[in-house]
């Protein structure tokens, strides 16, 4: 059964102003947001996990989004957590800068979920680019996310 998106977002999961300028501490910025709701344990480990991964291969995409992620045990169900920066951050070897950075944490037995769901994401970012990042509030932000996704 796919993920909704509106069951993976909460407000709490959502900085709209990170303070970090470098991707390690904006990925750690973000993930903390998972500790306002529980549902992650172990942020650190995470971390380390997206931080591989992302070493490996980076999630950048199209429009100044990336998606950072891991499968992993610390999670029973997806969790995602969202941040963003006007100015962007340097993201991969040739300097380019994320502006929008999903955060997904997939237990291993829903990888098809999470590819469903990182698929409308990117849609999703694509139509709505701007909108997302003229976003004023988290609520605001879900709104637009969640508007598009019912298209």
């Amino acid at each position: 059964m796919a993920i909704a998106l509106a069951d993976v977002l909460d407000e709490r999961q959502i900085a709209l102003q990170l303070k970090s300028r470098r991707q390690a501490n904006a990925l750690r910025e973000i993930i903390g947001l998972f500790e306002k709701t529980g549902s992650l344990l172990q942020p650190t480990d995470f971390l380390a996990q997206v931080l591989v991964r992302e070493r490996v291969n980076s999630t950048l995409a199209e429009n100044s989004v990336a998606f950072p992620h891991a499968r992993t045990e610390l999670v029973d169900q997806i969790a995602l957590a969202v941040g963003r920066s006007r100015a962007g951050i340097p993201w991969n070897d040739k300097d380019e800068r994320a502006r929008l950075i999903f955060v997904v944490a997939v237990p291993q037995r829903l990888v098809n979920d999470y590819l469903l769901l990182v698929g409308k994401l990117a849609r999703i970012t694509q139509n709505e680019h701007q909108a997302l990042l003229g976003a004023a509030t988290a609520a605001e932000f879900i709104e637009i996310l969640c508007k598009a996704a019912s298209f």
